[in-house]
């Protein structure tokens, strides 16, 4: 360690680095069978590594060499087995590191400084701001959405140990350490068969259980005790949202059921954790004419979560009518003793209602436009080949006079499930509230008619048009659908039967925004910078027509995918772009690296309302660029764009990627249920999903969707 390095580094290698060393003495002394000498022998095979670099041997030199020298293994499957006995060894060096890493966190970060919102209410109040934090906290809101792609190796056992490793490290339990290792060194590390999406569902819904029910409600208590009534179930600062069992982009094993399972998954899930908070909250409130009601509510709770059979009725009027008697016992009878208790679960209920994360709902826009043709040919609406010949305009007339719900059983297939999911929406809202799958998302959306496609999919599926209580939201992330997003909408704002469900909606129009396909499609730079273009031009066409737009950003975990500071991202939007909320997607290892402890995720949620609600009181004039440094950025993005489509257009570039990466074991691994790419027949560029194609490259050392052009 050198003197000059900063604090934060040396507290980091103190409280991780240091720790690790002595730890992983303990993970080497593993007297398991196959593990005793692993630990020994990758040490030798690394110090061959450094030797041999230096006198510039090859990786197959280097190899050979050891192989030759300290390892008695003669054939080519005894050397094969022994390498892949070094990569699950380190995988598990990994899971050690990570977690000491989450158990360090609160050291390593400043958890009340820059980007906190401790740091932000001080500065409110040193500005004498408090007045305008209060209104924009009225609306303002952070809604992180969970989606399940297979960049998060660990299965769920292992992320079980991690989580208890982790508390181990906290308490300093050298015994529980050493038995969580044990256990590590015994738990394989891959899946024998490939998840399922509910699968994936429940693996997300443990976060949600252990993590970010625990964080947003420290938030909120923190918030709360400056400002006691600000959150509302209208707006609660903080929303979860969900992807698995609904995103059937491509994913052909969601279907409805699944859909419906995963609704009601969540539901039960959020329910037992008000009920385990009843339950500590019985210990305490033992005092006169509220114990009767903390029983109450607690047999509420039991039997709609326990008791399959016994069908109670529970709501969120009931839940808030008890809760709120208690509070006004506590508070004029006893002294308020306890009634934090009380406050925090009306918080959370506030947030996380019967629905716990809002399950959204995606498909493809072709998907829908094919279904729409089917349903005009078998429903006799008119002659099919005739609509198929119109233009965008008159195709438009013809959706707006559709009506009738189709006959569920003259279909099959994905468009079966894709009329079904719209009744199963209606079933969900039932069941856990509107808030619990109340948005329908558009992939591949390129035109007003892909939306209106979708709502007229609504009225057959039986919705009536004053009635539909879900947003139509469509996804824009190719270069040319960006540049021409403020068109598309500004073609459903004049729309008469749009406008009419947008006053349903409250005026209030959602935009999902992709980095993904955008850096696929026009590499890193253009992508970035046609997004922020986008939004631009978006926020301007919306208050044109008096549309308040909220923006949705679909951000993964490497660059190449939008990765990276997403609270600085959101702190650089100048004052050209709405930022009434904050929306985005939270993909992959992003869940477990940023979100996996309730300390990292209350940081990590703190990050992005600091960031969001510093935009609009403190009006940073140095984040909203200038027309000089506008022209620059557009040069430099039209030019990184010219080479790196050049790049994408060269011949054989797919045969490059598909012969010398390992892209095609993304789709037979068993770590995701979505296959590597959309439909069937040959690979395409188009319909290769991101995941696998910025995956292969990055198998390559060659950054190609991260940083090609951006330095030409």
């Amino acid at each position: 360690m050198k003197k000059n390095d900063p604090p934060a580094l040396q507290q980091f290698r103190n409280e991780v680095g240091i720790k690790f060393q002595l730890y992983n003495g303990l993970f080497t002394a593993l007297p398991f069978h196959r593990i005793e000498n692993t630990g020994i022998l990758l040490s030798l095979l690394l110090h061959d590594c450094e030797v041999g670099y230096e006198k510039g041997k090859s990786p197959e030199e280097i190899v050979e060499g050891f192989f030759d020298r300290q390892a008695s293994k003669k054939t080519k499957a005894e050397r094969t087995d022994l390498l892949f006995r070094f990569t699950q060894y380190a995988e598990r060096q990994v899971v050690l590191f990570d977690s000491l890493e989450d158990a360090a966190f609160k050291q390593v970060k400043n958890t009340t400084g820059p980007g906190t919102m401790t740091q932000l209410l001080a500065e409110v109040a040193s500005r004498g701001k408090e007045k305008e934090l209060r209104e924009k906290l009225k609306t303002f809101c952070v809604q992180l959405v969970l989606t399940a792609h297979p960049t998060q190796f660990y299965p769920g056992q292992v992320l079980g140990i991690i989580h208890d490793a982790t508390k181990a490290v906290m308490d300093n339990n050298n015994l529980h350490i050493n038995t969580y290792l044990q256990q590590l060194g015994k738990t394989p590390f891959t899946n024998q068969t490939k998840p399922t999406p509910y699968d994936e569902a429940m693996s997300l819904i443990w976060f949600l259980e252990n993590v970010f029910y625990n964080a947003a409600g420290e938030i909120l208590s923190l918030i709360h005790s400056y400002f006691p009534d600000i959150t509302t179930e209208e707006n609660s600062v903080i929303r979860m949202g969900f992807w698995p069992g609904g995103d059937r982009d491509g994913n052909p094993f969601v279907k409805v059921p699944t859909t419906l399972r995963v609704a009601g998954a969540l539901r039960q899930s959020i329910l037992k954790c008000y009920y385990n908070d009843v339950r500590i909250m019985r210990r305490r409130l033992t005092f006169k004419n509220v114990e009767p009601l903390v029983k109450e509510l607690e047999k509420i709770l039991y039997n709609s979560v326990y008791v399959p059979a016994n069908h109670t009725e529970v709501s969120q009027e009931i839940l808030h009518d008890i809760l709120g008697k208690m509070h006004d016992i506590l508070e004029e009878e006893h002294n308020s003793l306890f009634i934090h208790l009380v406050d925090d679960l009306i918080n959370k209920i506030s947030v996380f209602g019967l629905f716990f994360a809002t399950l959204d709902i995606r498909q493809e826009s072709t998907i829908h436009s094919k279904l729409i043709e089917k349903i005009i040919a078998e429903e006799s609406v008119m002659d099919v080949e005739a609509y198929k010949k119109m233009n965008e305009e008159e195709k438009l007339e013809v959706l707006s006079h559709i009506s009738n719900p189709a006959t569920l059983e003259k279909y099959e297939g994905v468009e079966k499930d894709c009329l079904h999911s719209i009744d199963a929406i209606q079933r969900i809202q039932e069941k856990n509230g509107e808030q619990g799958c109340n948005r329908y998302i558009i992939s591949q959306c390129r035109s007003a008619l892909h939306i209106m496609e979708v709502y007229a999919l609504f009225t057959l599926g039986g919705w009536q048009k004053e009635n539909i209580s879900v947003d139509i939201v469509p996804l824009f992330e190719t270069v040319t659908d960006l540049e021409n997003a403020d068109g598309v909408m500004k073609k459903l704002y004049e729309n008469d039967l749009y406008k009419t469900h947008l006053q349903h909606r409250g005026q209030k129009q959602t935009i999902m925004l992709g980095f993904s396909d955008g850096t696929k499609d026009g590499g890193y730079l253009m992508a970035n910078w046609g997004i922020y273009k986008a939004k631009e031009r978006l926020t301007k066409i919306s208050e044109q027509y008096g549309i308040d737009v909220v923006f949705f950003d679909g951000r993964g975990g490497p660059p190449s995918r939008g990765g990276g500071k997403t609270h600085k991202f959101y702190a650089s939007m100048g004052e050209n772009i709405a930022n009434k909320e904050i929306q985005v997607t939270v993909q992959g290892q992003t869940v477990s690296s940023s979100f996996g402890t309730v300390d990292a995720a209350k940081y990590n949620i703190e990050q992005l309302l600091s960031a969001g609600l510093a935009n609009g009181l403190f009006h940073r004039k140095q984040s909203t660029l200038q027309g000089g440094e506008e022209l620059l950025i557009t040069t430099l993005a039209e030019k990184s764009l010219e080479k790196y489509v050049a790049l994408k257009d060269t011949p054989h570039f797919m045969d490059y990627l598909v012969d010398l990466s390992p892209m095609t074991f993304y789709g037979e691994a068993n770590i995701g249920s979505r296959p590597s790419k959309r439909g069937k027949g040959k690979l395409t560029l188009q319909d290769l999903r991101a995941i696998p194609y910025v995956g292969a490259w990055s198998q390559l050392k060659q950054n190609v969707p991260g940083f090609y052009g951006v330095g030409t």
